[in-house]
């Protein structure tokens, strides 16, 4: 059986308002510089296929990392 709890907690605005920020900044990290990777290959050397694996290899090893980005992140904004 499902037990529904009768009083709600309150979040503060302060810890929202963190979380969006560390969001957004994880967002950027993990999208950017594989987008300017690929980018900048592409425009420079007109190969698409190494762009795209150059980029797309830039984004999972930051991927892979992204818990500890997070951390540092939260850190920096507490």
């Amino acid at each position: 059986m499902i037990k529904i709890p009768k009083k709600k907690t309150k979040t503060s605005t302060e810890i929202v308002t963190r979380t969006i920020w560390v969001s957004t900044f994880l967002a950027m990290i993990l999208s950017l510089p594989p987008l300017g990777l690929f980018l900048g290959i592409y425009f420079l050397t007109g190969n698409l296929i190494i762009g795209a694996i150059v980029g797309f290899g830039t984004h999972f090893v930051i991927l892979i990392f992204s818990s500890k980005i997070s951390k540092f992140l939260i850190n920096i904004m507490s």
